[in-house]
Formats: structure tokens, sequence, C-alpha cells
């Protein structure tokens, strides 16, 4: 029988004898660890650790590791390096970050699936008939509102999508659907959190002076803008730029930010630590 990579990732409170528990299932059943990444969180206690192997069989592998979890009261998750994940795009009317992960997904750079493309707008909808992705237009009035969130709630659960991605989705989702979403959604924030949050980031910038803008890519909570960073980047920027060249450059600075949270999330290299990511590189 060929064997057959997967990612394991495991998190639980930190004690002595985790890996050796681990590496000990793993080899009893012939698997060969081709990476191994672990951090231990000496504030929270907490220990992670992300492998890469491979098997014959997983489903021993699996029932090992759930009966040791009783004892180690980990939470593990494993992964076939060949599955696809399914990724859900909220987009409105801005097309650099939808466009940035399409190109990168047709590119094979993303190993994904888009079941779907939705938007509070029509504008994208080009975009997303000429990558033959289906597009779900769902307009948002604060009296349309609840229902409008039901509706993309129900899109994610019928295309069993594994995240949603919020690719410039310029609403604020309710209370209710961000607990629902709670681990699964990423936002791209066109600012350098936690400095100038709320509308309008770079004009604030500018009219500061500052030297450095950037993005940061974090988890939906619903705590607007303060979810788990995943992921952040910045450029330098001077007294010479202009507010246009400051929302340029930035753009091109959310898009590569969000790509890499969807590949992070995907490779199974973010896990969460309380409000704070590991992020296995």
């Amino acid at each position: 029988m060929k064997k057959k990579k997967f990612i394991l990732t495991i998190s639980c409170q930190d004690s002595i004898g985790i890996v050796a528990a681990i590496t000990n299932v793993l080899a009893k059943q012939g698997c060969f660890v081709f990476s191994s990444d672990q951090f231990s969180d000496l504030d929270t206690k907490q220990f992670f650790m992300r492998l890469v192997f491979d098997c014959e069989e997983i489903e021993p592998i699996q029932a090992s590791l759930e009966e040791l979890g009783k004892t180690y009261l980990w939470h593990i998750h494993i992964q076939d390096t060949e599955y696809k994940p399914k990724v859900v795009l909220l987009v409105s009317k801005q097309s650099h970050c939808l466009s940035d992960i399409l190109n990168k997904k047709m590119e094979g750079q993303l190993q994904i699936e888009i079941p779907a493309i939705i938007s509070n707008h029509e504008n994208l909808r080009e975009m997303a008939s000429w990558y033959k992705i289906p597009f779900f237009y769902l307009p948002v009035t604060n009296e349309t509102k609840q229902e409008q969130e039901q509706k993309i709630l129900q899109i994610v659960r019928e295309t069993k999508a594994d995240l949603v991605v919020l690719a410039k989705y310029m609403q604020i989702l309710s209370e209710e659907l961000c607990k629902e979403l709670e681990g699964i959604a990423i936002n791209i924030h066109h600012s350098f959190l936690p400095s100038f949050k709320g509308g309008k980031p770079y004009h604030q910038a500018h009219a500061r002076g500052v030297k450095l803008i950037g993005a940061t890519g974090h988890y939906v909570t619903s705590d607007l803008d303060e979810g788990p960073i995943i992921c952040q980047e910045v450029i330098r920027v001077n007294h010479r730029y202009s507010v246009e060249d400051y929302v340029r450059y930035g753009s091109d600075v959310e898009a590569l930010v969000l790509s890499r949270c969807i590949k992070y999330f995907i490779e199974r290299k973010i896990l969460l630590n309380g409000n704070k990511t590991v992020v296995f590189r």
C-alpha cells in the first residue's frame, strides 16, 4: 500500500512526555516524519506542535492519539496534504484582494477550492464569472442585515467551507455571526493594527505623517479589529507620498498579507493561543 502524507497539529497544556508520546505512536506505525515544529508558551503553559508525516493507514494512528488525548487533554487535527480546503470569499467593491487570491489559486500557489463568492454589491460578479465561481449577491441594509447574514451562514454550511475570508468585505459582522464563524474566519485590516482603526486608516496615517504603513490579517471576532493577529507586513513611506500613494501601496500589502494568512491556514500552520496565535513558518 502506498504511503500518504498527513499534517498533524496538537495543542494542549504543557507537560513532560508529550513529544515522546506522539513520536512513539508514529514510530510504532512505521511513519516517517518529514518536519516537526513545536512551541511551549511559558506564559500560558500551553504546548503547540505541527508535524508532517507519512503512513499507510491513518485510522490506527488517529485512534491511538485520541486515546492518549484522555491523558494529555489535547486538541488534535489531522489533514491529508492532498486535501484542498474549501474557502468561501466575502467581498464588496474593491477587487485587489479577490484578484490576488483567484490568480494564486489558478497558478497553484494556493491549493484551495472556492465554492462561493458572496458580495453585498454586484461590482465583482464579472470577475467571479471569468473564474467560473458561483457568485451570490446579498445586498445589506439595516433592515436586511440579519436575514442576509443567515444566508451567508447557510452558504458556508452548504458548501462545507473550512475557511471564510473577508477579502475587503466592508460590512461589520454581527456578534451572532462572528460567534458562528469563530476560528474559521479571517479578515484583512487596512492598517498596521492596533493603530488607525475604523474608516480611512490611510488618511489617518497620512495626517500623522507616519513613515511605515501596513496591513494586518487576523481572525474575526465580535470585537471589531481585535481578533488574534496572524500576519502583518509594512512598507516605508515618506513626506512625498500622497494619500492616493498610501492607498495604492497599502492595497498591495493587503493582498500580500491576506494570501499569506490563507496559505498558513490551509497548511495548518496557525494554532490559536488565547487572544494570540502561534504561526509555524
